[in-house]
């Protein structure tokens, strides 16, 4: 039996860097219950367009997955209210994340193993009007109810990792929302803490660059086309 390295071994850190979902995560955020412990089976069956389910991570690597609890991923996107004489962010949040995140002994990110998945279609925010164009329109969630965020690589991890403390690191992944794929950097705030990672994954990008269309109902004057992605997540070493 081979002995991991210090990155594999020490490793609770890594728990992510994610994000992923962010977060996540995409461009929405969703109050629906957490996809819970069924499993990554779910996980894996819900491949972005154009990809297989993910590989099955092999006995020498690391796998840290999401809690069951504290992790969430929210949306702000800048409007102006019709009733209102400021702009005001509109906020949308969900606990429905599920995914895991896998490492091979050299501590690099096994992207074929490694996916995170976000239920979008109970996107809820304080409006339901909002809420019901951005499912019909924006997202269109009767056809594609998931989005999908494949890490790749992570950047400014210490080695080893340290049993506890904190890190700021760089999380390159590929999202997906509906049909579109697009390469996607998270900034990421990590502290190590008994056995998990937590922190805070952060991100930002147009409706434009996934082909989104931007929101259009009667009581928003404007809204600016920059979404921000916020995740806070609770990772745990699987099994």
């Amino acid at each position: 039996m081979s002995v991991a390295p210090p990155l594999l071994a020490s490793s609770r850190p890594l728990a992510l860097a994610f994000a992923s979902t962010f977060v996540v995560a995409a461009m929405v955020g969703f109050s629906t219950p957490s996809l819970g412990a069924a499993s990554l089976s779910a996980v894996a069956a819900s491949p972005p367009p154009g990809a297989g389910a993910p590989a099955q991570p092999a006995a020498d690597t690391l796998t840290w997955v999401v809690a069951e609890e504290g992790n969430e991923a929210r949306y702000r996107v800048r409007e102006q209210l019709a009733r209102l004489d400021f702009p005001n962010d509109a906020v949308g949040v969900t606990q429905g994340v599920q995914g895991r995140i896998v490492f091979d002994e050299g501590g690099q990110v096994v992207r074929e193993a490694s996916r995170f998945v976000i239920d979008l279609a109970g996107l809820a925010s304080d409006s339901d009007r909002r809420d019901n164009f951005l499912r019909r329109n924006t997202l269109s969630t009767s056809d594609h109810p998931d989005a999908v965020f494949v890490p790749t690589a992570i950047r400014g991890l210490p080695n080893p990792i340290p049993e506890s403390g904190e890190a700021s690191v760089v999380m390159e992944g590929q999202l997906t929302i509906r049909e579109a794929t697009r390469p996607v950097e998270w900034d990421v705030e990590l502290e190590f803490w008994e056995g998990a990672v937590i922190g805070q994954a952060r991100t930002r990008f147009t409706f434009g660059d996934f082909d989104l269309e931007v929101p259009s109902v009667g009581s928003v004057l404007s809204i600016r086309d920059d979404i921000r992605l916020e995740y806070d997540f609770r990772l745990v070493p699987a099994g």
